[in-house]
């Protein structure tokens, strides 16, 4: 068909076409002739915006939706795109303001009050925080589309809920295909062809943690591809990610279907999904069924819910015997942990001064380096407490924004800690934030959403890690590493124990200080980074899995045996 210039609708549907196929510079193109056309169109401009976020423009993806709550004020999907893209720019009090302003136009409006909330919590604004959590987990239960699943990971300790809002959100946006790519053929192929999906081949951190353990594949018996769709870096981490792999293949610009032909058109005998559903993760692919084994791992700390994957890899620790039943996967166990680790991870040789870094000369340093948004009421509370029984004492916190320190520290004020005895670091090179750990006394873990790669670096770098033990997989990682590194006296099982220990190890700097000597030890010495070792558990993994498949097997859950 030949297009015709003047014709708005035409270039509105192509660049719809465009964008669903991933194809969002040519999605844009058409999107501009559509603005030109028809400049007092909302919808122009929404669907621009939607097209200029979708390419990371966000700055100008806000000015779109703003344009068209200019044009139709009481637009919500547009309140609903700018509240996303705000969040995008860590902009988390605007962000709050837009998805409150939606509910108050359209109280049903699917995922807003999850996105309120999760705001608020980026900004650690707590203000109704009980309401509108048991509103959300009220709405997660009855299987509406309030929350993203990614973000209900840190306002539920509900295995049960968890699972329900997986479920609700992988049937609502990426059902199975109802022509499945791969239809029960059997390959013979000499070596064992994993794929791994992921957005994240670049300086992030399931890199951080994924880098040796592709680098360590054992290419006689494994032919390994990354199938990435995320930003084409050329930085050093990118690099070598490159090298690792016998394949490295880009599918940004190709829709999920697309990518997922590409897979089966390579025979890929298990394919893992190392995002789900966090940010930019595309489960889209793997509902296309384009291998005959699928696997949900590290990314998404949770069940997909999805009747496409088939196992979920885990350990004893996250998933403990009897917990099957709130994931829709078959699960696996390794052995030690289920974290991958990196031991080429480097620490700057030049470690800062506390005063470099705004922490007093004297005084014990509590710290907490997760994202700002898993730090709840309740374990601040515990916090708060700490200082005020530990003179002189700080808690050193990221500041991911602004409003994270204005709101953080009337918080403390409000529970009668001076607010100069919270001291945020701003984000820093890992090698660098690796080498600041050594100035912190004692890492506090967060509930119900555990430190994942921010323990694991803590723990590399010699820094203490006290936890308590959740009852869902994000709440219960911690634990898993602390065992797998030789230290299980600082898993905790409620907050009471929690804060009696973080207290008796403050005021016991003998104790605390072997402790550290030991971590130290334990480093090279504890299965948590042996990489190699963990690199053949998960080889051990993916060949029960595959000679299940070639047997005609179903999936069935199992554990992996260790190695002596």
């Amino acid at each position: 068909m030949k297009l015709q210039p003047d014709r708005a609708q035409v270039h509105g549907r192509l660049g719809e076409v465009l964008r669903k196929s991933n194809r969002f510079e040519d999605a844009l193109a058409s999107y501009d002739k559509l603005v030109a056309l028809t400049p007092n169109s909302a919808e122009a401009f929404n669907d621009r915006g939607i097209a200029l976020g979708e390419l990371g423009r966000h700055q100008d993806a806000v000015a779109c939706f703003e344009q068209v709550l200019v044009l139709e004020p009481r637009h919500a999907n547009a309140l609903g795109n700018l509240g996303e893209m705000l969040g995008s720019l860590r902009r988390h009090e605007d962000a709050a303001r837009a998805f409150a302003r939606l509910i108050e136009i359209e109280p049903e409006y699917p995922g807003a009050i999850g996105a309120l909330f999760y705001s608020k919590r980026y900004s650690c604004d707590w203000s109704q925080y009980e309401p509108e959590l048991q509103r959300l987990n009220n709405a997660v239960i009855q299987g509406k589309k309030a929350i993203e699943p990614f973000t209900f990971l840190a306002a539920t300790q509900s295995a049960a809920a968890l699972l329900q809002c997986a479920r609700t959100h992988a049937a609502e946006l990426c059902p199975p295909s109802d022509k499945p790519l791969w239809s029960g053929q059997r390959y013979t192929h000499d070596k064992i062809r994993v794929a791994y999906l992921s957005a994240d081949f670049h300086d992030h951190a399931t890199a951080y943690l994924m880098a040796e353990l592709f680098e360590l594949h054992d290419h006689e018996r494994f032919e390994t591809v990354a199938l990435s769709f995320g930003p084409d870096s050329t930085g050093a981490m990118r690099q070598r990610l490159l090298r690792s792999f016998d394949r490295f293949v880009d599918v940004r610009t190709k829709s999920d279907r697309e990518a997922a032909s590409l897979l089966r058109e390579m025979e890929i005998d298990i394919a893992v999904d190392l995002k789900g559903f966090t940010t930019d993760g595309r489960p889209g692919i793997l509902a296309q069924r384009p291998a005959p084994v699928q696997v949900n791992y590290l990314g998404f700390p949770g069940s997909m819910g999805a009747q496409y994957v088939d196992y979920i890899l885990a350990d004893p620790y996250v998933i403990p015997a009897g917990h099957e039943g709130f994931y829709s996967e078959k699960v696996v166990r390794l052995p030690d942990s289920y974290q991958s680790n990196d031991t080429q991870r480097q620490i700057a040789k030049t470690t800062p001064t506390r005063a470099e870094c705004g922490l007093p000369a004297p005084g014990f340093v509590f710290c907490c380096f997760n994202n700002n948004y898993k730090i709840t009421p309740g374990v601040f509370d515990v916090w708060m407490r700490l200082l005020n029984a530990v003179g002189g004492s700080v808690l050193w916190l990221l500041q991911d924004n602004a409003a994270v320190s204005r709101n953080l520290r009337a918080e403390a004020l409000r529970r009668g800690v001076a607010a100069e005895r919270l001291v945020f670091a701003p984000r820093v090179d890992l090698d660098k934030h690796l080498a600041r750990h050594k100035l912190a006394d004692l890492f506090l873990d967060t509930l119900p959403y555990n430190a994942h790669t921010t323990a694991s670096d803590a723990l590399w770098a010699g820094l203490p890690v006290l936890t308590c033990m959740g009852t869902t997989f994000p709440g219960r990682v911690a634990a898993s590493l602390l065992n797998a590194v030789g230290l299980p006296e600082l898993v905790t099982e409620n907050l009471a124990d929690y804060e009696a220990l973080a207290l008796k190890l403050a005021r016991s700097p003998d104790l605390l200080s072997g402790i550290r000597a030991r971590l130290w030890r334990n480093r090279s010495e504890y299965p948590l980074f042996d990489t190699k070792r963990f690199c053949a558990h998960m080889e051990s993994a993916y060949t029960m899995m595959w000679e299940r498949h070639q047997r005609g097997d179903p999936p069935a859950s199992f554990a992996v045996p260790s190695l002596s």
